[in-house]
C-alpha cells in the first residue's frame, strides 16, 4: 500500500476569531455561522453513530 496517496486528515482550529473588534451585527452573523456549522456536525455525528448502531448490530446477530 502506498501511504503518499493517503491524504492526512483535516488539522483542527488552532485558534478562534478575535470577535472584539466586529460590530453587532458581524457579531450576529458570526454566531449565526457557528449554529450552522453546530447543525453540521451534529447531522455528521449521527450519520456516523447511525452507521455504528448498524454494524454493531450486523455482527451481533
Amino acid at each position: 500500500m502506498d501511504t503518499d496517496d493517503i491524504a492526512p486528515p483535516p488539522s483542527r482550529p488552532t485558534g478562534f476569531l478575535d470577535i472584539s473588534r466586529l460590530s453587532v451585527t458581524e457579531l450576529r452573523e458570526y454566531r449565526n455561522s457557528l449554529e450552522a456549522e453546530i447543525a453540521r456536525v451534529d447531522d455528521a455525528v449521527k450519520a456516523k453513530q447511525a452507521s455504528l448502531n448498524a454494524a454493531a448490530a450486523f455482527f451481533k446477530s
